[in-house]
């Protein structure tokens, strides 16, 4: 008998491991093997096991339900796990395997579809390399969407002794777990993805910068990179091309600010994490003054997909420019919490109330905030905005890294808002005196309209305007977001706090 448990952080959380326990003391003879998440949080712990080479599901599982998934009685048994509405309805490319194998088995990694990829753009030119991820249409996952293939291609025209491939997995928005699912259920796609980088653009040496809040990613990815160097995949000669490629895991220590890629860059050389001053990009003089390709996790690791299937196949799915799959990651006050991977293009209405099934409260859905605590509060009338890069800002909002945080109707907006500036001015370098001070003044003003003082509304809004144009990196200059989409569309929340106080 095979059995799968997750041993994902958020399985954990929800009691895998006394679930494995009960499980390995009832059929001590079943052969228990660990996965990542299949992204269904609500499910957590999932056991699944195989029926005729099927997998079948069963949760949420508790230790009190082990006899019933065992002799085939349990009432939370949910059938084939690949025939549940919320896998069929998925495009999944990069985590077509999450959820599937074990992630430390480079063996049912290949089998799977593993190093594909990593042997084709070997046996490519470099220029053809950067050529295909550009013609893939693949953007920058952690926020920006800047053109992945457009970066490549600066790094690899610059002449450097040394160039550096740099993971950005210092993963600190709210609401947002993408990354650690990647790193957690399938690290030798993110090692694959970095090596093809390195090869592409002529970096023999990559860093994969971690938070310090993800321990088992990190446990994690530090086996994979061991197990994929004594198998040759990494090293002085990656697969026998001659190339070099090595990684090295370094772990932060917490900074909101350092997801940001050039404060990133000065946390990795020992430095304080504040932001640096563009130009120059970190493309020509990154790492340690050297050429370095800065991507996300989820960028990374789906290079590998475009290798082993093409670029066409990728940018055959998505919307306008925003090709391929998005990486949703649905939380907050929501019936059906989790990652769904899908073509961009998905409404956000259809996102919040078919695939999450409204609030878990019951109460009607107010607003979701996209993209992180600085992304805006689009609320149910803009519901029908597709989600892709461009379409989602014309609607005032930011896609960022695809995390939506649900909200029902008893959110009050205006303490919404001044959480956007109170974490602002927690987490502020203190480079830069729009954020530095502004944020500070912001939570004072909004403090201020919340007193009952009207008249400080327009001040509110000229700070944000200050910010917006005047931060030197996206922490201070989106900011202003959340805020001011919270004062645009529910100034019910800032007007009667006035009336209350008359």
């Amino acid at each position: 008998m095979k059995i799968y448990v997750p041993m994902d952080s958020a399985a954990k959380a929800l009691g895998a491991e006394d679930v494995v326990a009960a499980l390995r003391a009832t059929a001590p003879e079943a052969q228990i093997i660990r996965t990542g998440t299949r992204g269904m949080i609500w499910l957590e712990p999932l056991v699944e096991i195989e029926i005729d080479g099927v997998r079948h599901g069963y949760g949420p599982a508790t230790v009190g339900d082990v006899g019933g998934i065992l002799d085939g009685t349990s009432p939370k048994a949910l059938g084939p796990v690949e025939h549940l509405d919320w896998m069929k309805r998925q495009t999944r490319l990069t985590f077509a395997r999450t959820g599937v194998i074990d992630p430390l088995d480079l063996e049912d990694y290949a089998a799977h579809g593993g190093l594909v990829g990593l042997r084709r753009a070997i046996a490519m030119d470099a220029h053809d390399i950067v050529a295909e991820v550009t013609k893939s249409g693949l953007r920058g996952r952690g926020g920006a969407g800047f053109p992945t293939g457009i970066k490549w291609k600066t790094v690899q025209e610059a002449q450097a002794p040394q160039k550096y491939i740099v993971c950005n997995a210092d993963e600190g928005d709210s609401g947002t777990f993408a990354d650690r699912m990647i790193m957690e259920g399938d690290p030798f796609s993110l090692v694959e993805g970095m090596a093809i980088a390195g090869i592409g653009v002529g970096a023999t040496r990559g860093y994969v910068y971690l938070r310090s809040e993800y321990p088992d990613a990190i446990a994690v990815m530090c086996r994979a990179v061991e197990i994929a160097r004594g198998a040759g995949v990494l090293g002085s000669d990656v697969l026998g091309s001659g190339h070099a490629f090595d990684i090295e895991i370094r772990v932060g220590a917490g900074a909101y600010v350092c997801g940001e890629e050039t404060a990133l860059l000065n946390s990795l050389e020992g430095k304080r994490g504040v932001v640096r001053a563009k130009p120059p990009l970190p493309a020509l003089e990154g790492f340690l003054g050297r050429p370095t390709v800065v991507n996300n996790v989820i960028s990374l690791a789906t290079v590998p997909v475009i290798f082993e299937r093409g670029a066409q196949h990728y940018a055959d799915f998505g919307l306008g420019r925003s090709r391929g799959t998005v990486t949703l990651q649905i939380a907050g006050n929501v019936a059906r919490g989790g990652l769904f991977e899908t073509a961009f293009g998905i409404t956000l209405g259809e996102v919040v109330n078919d695939l999450g099934g409204g609030t878990m409260t019951g109460r009607p859905v107010k607003a979701v905030q996209v993209g992180g605590p600085l992304g805006a509060y689009i609320p149910v009338s803009n519901f029908d905005a597709p989600l892709g890069y461009e379409e989602l800002d014309a609607k005032g909002g930011l896609l960022g890294h695809a995390g939506l945080v649900v909200f029902d109707d008893s959110a009050d907006m205006l303490q919404m808002a001044r959480f956007a500036m109170e974490f602002c001015a927690v987490e502020s370098c203190g480079k830069c005196t729009p954020c530095r001070i502004g944020a500070v003044r912001g939570v004072e003003t909004i403090d201020r309209i919340a007193a009952g003082d009207g008249t400080a509304i327009p001040l509110l809004t000229d700070l944000c305007e200050t910010m917006k144009d005047g931060s030197l990196c996206a922490l201070g200059g989106f900011t202003p977001f959340p805020v001011m989409s919270a004062l645009t569309h529910f100034p019910n929340d800032f007007a009667t706090q006035q009336e209350a106080a008359e």
